[in-house]
């Protein structure tokens, strides 16, 4: 596949988990510390919850896109929302892997509408044309 970037941005970890992120334009600097639940102090941020920031608003855009291309629906509404949740656990083969479950809530919109929607977004949202095959992702509208 061949991508000419529209936009690119850099950021630097260093100490890994227990460490720093900086954005490279200075717009993003954030401590990291390993959650709680892997053995850690839960004193930062984390990669999952940067992943999940990510894809969230990313997929909320692609949302956006499909509805205004669907002459039916046109525009979200207010107030609709995209929450992911990421999860991260040990491989078969012994390594570590991902999982997202992506929420969409859009109110005052049919839930088959707003299912058939979720299911374009994820055709066209670059977070989730990068994981397929990869991630489990589980879509459910509420």
């Amino acid at each position: 596949m061949s991508i000419t970037p529209l936009y690119s941005t850099e950021a630097t970890a260093t100490g890994g988990r227990d460490g720093k992120v900086t954005a490279a334009d200075g717009a993003l600097v954030l401590d990291l510390a390993m959650p709680k639940e892997l053995g850690g102090s839960g004193a930062g941020h984390n990669p999952e919850q940067l992943f999940a920031a990510g894809y969230a608003s990313c997929f909320s855009s692609a949302l956006g896109l499909v509805a205004r291309q669907d002459k039916s629906v046109g525009k979200l509404p207010e107030g609709t929302t995209v929450a992911a949740t990421v999860g991260i656990g040990k491989t078969e083969a012994g390594g570590f892997g991902l999982t997202v479950a992506l929420k969409v809530t859009a109110p005052g919109l049919e839930r088959d509408v707003v299912q058939a929607l979720a299911d374009a977004a994820h055709a066209v949202c670059p977070y989730s044309n990068a994981v397929r095959g990869n991630v489990d992702v589980e879509i459910s509208v509420g």
